[in-house]
């Protein structure tokens, strides 16, 4: 009787074992992708941005320049009819700087699903949950900084550049969108911030992610949006500084809606 429990025992170990062996010997499923890679590009009136030269003319009439242009875009989402893509397994949030050629090209690290893709979303600055102060601590990134009495985080945008006042002088402006606050009309005293960061919808931004295959994505920003439709912005009216302005932020908030496009050649 012994003989018998302890062959059966044998058997059902064997029979285990077999089991084990032929389950790890399936080859597991492999999900097809290929990767993107996202240059930043940036025109102002159709062409290229010139730096550095005062021939630019806004919807106000403001003649200006743009010296430099750094930002934050984040939580950059892929949409295809059956699925949605996050970009997150490295980086997700990318910086993106006029100065710093390096920072115009994102090599995303993620694993791409081959397959047709119709959208591209993603937030312009940073959400309120991950805009940490001191969650950067090198340049440029370090840089970007919001003064904590201001709302803390960081800067979703810095476009500087000058414009000619009314008067004919030369001006600097800092075109600068990030956490806004309220102000009690009484004392100045700040009782409150509103999270200015918004989402953006790509225009003309379906392309396509092929198995085994790097997809080059080029991402333009047109500059001289931030300063019209649905508002027309006036630097006179403004003036150089805004990260103190709500007002004026919210404008530039709301005009980013259609800043963005894929260049298609």
């Amino acid at each position: 009787m012994r003989r018998i429990l302890m062959n059966g025992i044998l058997v059902m170990m064997l029979l285990l074992a077999a089991a084990a062996c032929t389950k790890s010997d399936d080859p597991e499923p492999t999900q097809e992708t290929g990767k993107i890679i996202i240059n930043f590009h940036h025109y102002c009136e159709g062409s290229p941005l010139d730096f550095d030269i005062r021939k630019y003319v806004n919807e106000a009439g403001n003649e200006y320049m743009v010296n430099e242009i750094q930002y934050f875009i984040s939580d950059v989402k892929l949409h295809a009819d059956d699925k949605t893509i996050l970009i997150d397994d490295w980086n997700d949030i990318h910086y993106v700087d006029t100065d710093i050629s390096s920072t115009q090209v994102w090599n995303v690290y993620d694993e791409i699903p081959a397959d047709a893709y119709n959208s591209i979303t993603f937030t312009f600055g940073i959400s309120e949950e991950k805009n940490q102060s001191l969650m950067y601590t090198d340049p440029p990134e370090s840089l970007m900084f919001w003064p904590e009495y201001l709302g803390g985080g960081y800067h979703y945008m810095k476009l500087n550049g000058k414009w000619l006042d009314t008067t004919g002088l030369e001006r600097p402006f800092n075109f600068h969108l990030g956490i806004g606050q309220v102000y009690d009309p009484v004392t100045g005293e700040i009782t409150g911030f509103i999270q200015n960061y918004f989402d953006v919808g790509v225009i003309n931004s379906s392309f396509i992610v092929e198995k085994g295959k790097v997809t080059t994505i080029d991402l333009l920003m047109h500059v001289d949006r931030w300063f019209s439709d649905p508002h027309t912005y006036n630097h006179n009216e403004w003036g150089g500084d805004i990260m103190q302005k709500q007002a004026a932020m919210m404008l530039g908030c709301e005009n980013g809606w259609n800043v963005f496009e894929i260049l298609t050649q």
